[in-house]
């Protein structure tokens, strides 16, 4: 049964639902193929074996069930979304022995649809990253190539599911971190408009920007999985109460009545070669299959990784001072009082990246400073949101690349904070304009990392985005899995 862990999320459901197999057989297909790549991937950093074949076995038990789009499906989920009675680090050493006493509501509706929990994958300390180096826990590595980041800073969540541990999973896409390291893993991710999905039981970074969204090997799989944990909840009052769309039966797209719009900042910018000949092949395909293509400004773009990480770290400064070392989380005990309690907590409890945002933002919201930055970005957010709209009114998605670089070689940028903030220049706008984007595979470059491509959508077209998404994926080439048979 080894083979069970290439299926995609849709084969997989089809031999569960015929009985080819069971639900304990590819949950422990998968917990094999987790343990034969983890030591040199280090994508996880709790896997729930025991519970998750426990929950295996009680599903077969029960048999298939229809109603439950999930049932027996394998995942695993980024480490800031609170599973109850299991480790919640948020890849921070401020929350290494916490475990959580309730459930994310992206957690409790996956159980409803009846998908099992494999393991909690790495990230960057409170999602602050762009390469899953800065977990306390160590870095994840990209399964492509072993010596390059996944990504990040859901890096743990692609990089599982391009080393086939998992058919799926879920992370959270703040200034790109589920586009951006399905990009650099050869795989699919999903961020959906803000509000879409509950932020509820969600560690939170930047709470306007944070939003919870699935990674997997095809368009439809992430389809599936939008659909199992979208909709309204009141424990979040941000969650947008608009109708849900069909996600699981998507219309197909005709190529010739695709318009997608080009951003002239984005092509004209200093893309890799690699990059650069991936993305331009693409292009060529589809164009030779009808899509038609339109060159677009966002003239404000400029301005949006200043505007973001203003905007990110102010919010960051407010969401990360509830761990002081008072209320729960690691505390520094050898202090003589409170302040210093506060003080010790901090500058041992938080990494390196993690007190650089929390000092920025704390810096942008002080006295004297708040209106000539803070509310300086709020604005200047405005503009960027309304450049992206009106680009969208010439065209159905945007086309960008995800990322100027493939997977570059791990600790390339770790004294080098700025360099690491540019690179999320092409993900950053569509956060600041709250809309969808999809990331999938273009192909691998001559380095023969993958290169990933992004759709931007209107906000709450979800449907549209993820159709034309499958339109690209039956264009392009399928992309070849990473070199990992020989890993043990």
């Amino acid at each position: 049964m080894n083979e069970l862990f290439s299926l995609d999320l849709a084969q997989a459901s089809q031999g569960l639902k015929h009985r080819a197999f069971s639900a304990h057989d590819l949950t422990l297909a998968c917990l094999n193929r987790l343990k034969s790549t983890e030591p040199k991937i280090a994508a996880c950093l709790t896997v729930l074996e025991e519970e998750a074949l426990k929950q295996a076995t009680a599903l077969d038990q029960a048999g298939y069930d229809p109603s439950r789009p999930l049932w027996g499906l394998p995942l695993t989920i980024k480490d800031v979304f609170c599973l109850k009675g299991a480790p919640t680090t948020a890849g921070s050493k401020q929350l290494a022995h916490y475990h959580s006493a309730f459930e994310a509501t992206v957690v409790t509706r996956l159980r409803a649809a009846g998908a099992i929990f494999l393991a909690k994958t790495n990230c960057d300390e409170f999602a602050m990253g762009s390469s899953t180096e800065f977990s306390a826990f160590g870095p994840t590595h990209n399964p492509y190539n072993l010596d390059r980041v996944p990504g990040g800073s859901s890096g743990g969540a692609a990089a599982s599911v391009a080393a086939r541990q998992a058919p799926g999973a879920f992370g959270t896409d703040t200034g790109g971190s589920i586009r951006q390291p399905a990009g650099l893993c050869g795989c699919v991710g999903l961020k959906p408009t803000y509000g879409r999905v509950s932020r509820y039981g969600i560690v939170a970074y930047a709470s306007s920007f944070d939003q919870a969204g699935p990674l997997a090997r095809t368009v439809a799989d992430c389809g599936r999985l939008l659909a199992a944990v979208a909709g309204p909840d009141d424990r979040d009052s941000t969650v947008s109460r608009a109708p849900l769309g069909d996600y699981l039966n998507l219309e197909p797209v005709n190529p010739k009545d695709l318009v997608l719009g080009l951003p002239r900042e984005f092509w004209t910018a200093d893309l890799a070669p690699p990059v650069r000949d991936v993305l331009e092949e693409a292009k060529n395909l589809l164009t030779k299959a009808g899509v038609k293509f339109v060159e677009i400004d966002l003239p404000s773009l400029k301005f949006a990784v200043a505007t973001y990480y203003v905007l990110a770290t102010a919010e960051a400064s407010s969401n990360l001072a509830r761990y002081d070392g008072v209320r729960y989380g690691f505390r520094k005990s050898e202090a003589r009082d409170l302040l210093e309690v506060y003080a010790k907590t901090r500058q041992t409890g938080l990494g390196a990246e993690a007190r650089r945002r929390v000092l920025l933002g704390t810096f942008a919201l002080s006295s004297g400073y708040y209106e000539a930055y803070f509310r300086k970005a709020a604005q200047v957010r405005r503009l960027i949101a309304v450049d992206v709209q009106k680009a969208l009114e010439s065209c159905h998605y945007i086309f960008a690349p995800v990322s100027s670089l493939s997977a570059w070689p791990l600790g390339s940028f770790l004294d080098d904070p700025l360099t690491i903030y540019q690179m999320d220049l092409m993900t950053i706008p569509l956060n600041l304009y709250g809309g969808p984007g999809l990331s999938l595979p273009a192909g691998l470059g001559s380095d023969k990392l993958p290169v990933g491509a992004q759709l931007w959508g209107r906000p709450l077209d979800e449907v549209g985005l993820l159709a034309a998404g499958s339109l690209l994926e039956k264009i392009w080439p399928p992309l070849a899995p990473p070199p990992l048979e020989d890993f043990s």
